[in-house]
């Protein structure tokens, strides 16, 4: 019994130094660009369904009226649209040079068949190693709320919350749309000074 004992504690110190060495010698990929790590995507996953299982909220607060839609659309512009882009734009450079690249959730179905808690609580408390912040530091808990549901509904919008959307944060001083804007961004950055 002592000698299997003494096989099984030798076997698990074998395996601890040899996941020390993968991260030590520079061995596990750290780029934006690298591959995933082995099980980095399904553990990662697994951990966040759990959670999401035990946390999220059931219960929606506020209706999913216009005003909400509309205040959501523009907290959205301000905090959101640099990485999930906008109705008929590209994802920024920001976006295309994370990782994982964050879903673009104005493409496809983007997030609307999930129930809004789930996204709640995503955009309030951020997802582990993968670049998304946790906003509940910086929005109140009903523009938390007003995004969520913006995102929930985003396939059946008013026109006057895609015209908040499609438009510039700064409307006013500019016909220019986020993608565009990331364009030139990405244009003057790549140039060469003259």
């Amino acid at each position: 019994m002592k000698a299997f004992l003494l096989g099984v504690l030798v076997t698990l110190a074998i395996i601890v130094a040899a996941i020390y060495v993968y991260f030590a010698t520079g061995m596990a990929p750290a780029a934006t660009a690298a591959q995933p790590m082995p099980f980095e995507k399904k553990l990662a996953r697994m951990a966040l369904h759990a959670r999401l299982e035990k946390e999220m909220p059931t219960q929606v607060p506020i209706p999913a009226d216009e005003r909400n839609l509309l205040n959501g659309a523009q907290v959205y512009m301000k905090q959101c649209a640099v990485c999930h882009g906008v109705p008929q734009e590209d994802q920024s450079a920001i976006a295309k040079g994370e990782f994982p690249r964050p879903p673009h959730l104005f493409r496809g179905k983007g997030v609307t068949d999930d129930e809004p808690g789930e996204t709640y609580w995503k955009v309030a408390n951020g997802i582990r190693l993968t670049g998304m912040p946790g906003f509940n530091q910086q929005l109140s808990t009903t523009e938390v709320w007003q995004v969520s549901l913006l995102l929930a509904n985003a396939d059946k919008l008013s026109e006057s919350v895609k015209a908040i959307l499609t438009s510039s944060p700064a409307a006013s001083s500019s016909t220019e749309t986020p993608g565009q804007r990331a364009k030139k961004q990405q244009q003057a950055v790549s140039s060469p000074a003259n």
